[in-house]
This record gives structure tokens, C-alpha cells and sequence, in this order.
């Protein structure tokens, strides 16, 4: 009996580290709308995902905005302040879009110029399944937009971002939340502790 419980702890213990071994890491967006956390797809994106923690750990994303937000489609952010001042980036980083992820609702990837490898910090979440940004071939036209974690908490969150008022703003014509959407805080989310197997 105890044997057997034993097993079974021991059972349980590995497939608790064998998840977390998988799990991405988790970032929380703290926002004027609410909080949006992330998890990452460390394994399929990870020069993406580094690119992503990089800008996090230096505060890049705090006191950014949501400059784009276009209902049905996505809300994007992470270039510019409040005030529409672009802020300075790390070089673009390649673009890992052939991961096999694909531009869900929910998801998160990252926004560039036409150029595949241009992707910077500007990021944006999926707000329906956008199948035409996958990747499709190496072509300039098909490398796609780079997928690289996922909504696991705030998704209505998003969805409010989404419902905001629009309008131009800054350098922009339009699809500018007329009342700024503010990401105050992005962090790190830090892993919770291993259970400890029973004695």
C-alpha cells in the first residue's frame, strides 16, 4: 500500500515537471483595459521569444501603446509612447514564422514591414483565426508573420481593447483608440514552485 503511493506521488511529481519543462514562459500585460497574460512558446519561437523577454526585462513596453486596433482583425502595440513617439529598438530579429503556429484568435505574433526579417518589438494579438499571415513557402510574399505564445488569461481584456472608439492619431490616419490604451507594466511571470513529493 504505502509502495504503491509511493509510486504514484512519484508518478504524479514527473508529469508535473515534464508540464512545466513544456510550458512557455508567462508574461503579464498590465493595461489601462485590465491584465492580459501571455504564455510563450520558448521551444517553436525561441529567438522571437528571447527578442520578446529582452524588450519586457527592459522596460520597453512600459508606457506603450495600442496603436492599431482593428476590430475582426487584431489589436497591435509595443512602438510607441502615449504621446506617438516612436521608442528606439534592438536590431529586427529573423523571422520564425515556419514554427507550425499559426495566427489563431488568441494568439500572439509579431508585426513588420513587408521585409520577413524586420520584426522588432511591435507585436500583435489575433482577435480571429488569420490564416492569410501564416506561413505558407520562404517567399517574401508566404515566409508569413511570426506566432510566438498565446492569450491563456484576459482575452476579454483584449476584446475591450478591441471595442474602444477609433479614430486617426499621431502619424496615423485612423484605427487609433481615441482614448489611449496604455500597456503601464510588462512583466515576467515568475514560475510557481514544484510540489514537494510526500514523504
Amino acid at each position: 500500500m504505502f509502495r504503491a503511493a509511493f509510486h504514484l506521488t512519484l508518478a504524479l511529481c514527473l508529469l508535473g515537471s515534464a508540464a512545466r519543462a513544456t510550458a512557455g514562459t508567462r508574461v503579464r500585460l498590465e493595461t489601462t483595459q485590465g491584465v492580459i497574460e501571455l504564455e510563450l512558446a520558448d521551444e517553436r519561437a525561441p529567438k522571437t521569444v528571447a527578442n520578446f523577454l529582452a524588450y519586457v526585462k527592459a522596460g520597453h513596453f512600459d508606457g506603450t501603446i495600442f496603436h492599431r486596433v482593428i476590430p475582426g482583425f487584431v489589436v497591435q502595440g509595443g512602438g510607441f509612447t502615449a504621446a506617438f513617439q516612436p521608442k528606439p529598438t534592438r536590431p529586427p530579429i529573423p523571422n520564425e514564422a515556419a514554427n507550425g503556429l499559426k495566427n489563431e484568435r488568441g494568439t500572439v505574433a509579431m508585426a513588420r514591414t513587408q521585409d520577413p526579417d524586420s520584426a522588432t518589438s511591435q507585436f500583435y494579438i489575433n482577435l480571429k483565426n488569420n490564416s492569410f499571415l501564416d506561413h505558407r513557402d520562404t517567399s517574401v510574399a508566404g515566409m508569413g508573420y511570426c506566432v510566438f505564445g498565446r492569450v491563456v488569461a484576459g482575452m476579454e481584456v483584449v476584446d475591450a481593447i478591441a471595442a474602444v472608439p477609433t479614430g486617426p492619431g499621431g502619424p496615423f490616419p485612423g484605427d487609433v483608440p481615441r482614448e489611449p490604451v496604455i500597456i503601464t507594466k510588462a512583466v515576467v511571470v515568475p514560475l510557481a514552485p514544484a510540489p514537494r513529493p510526500e514523504r
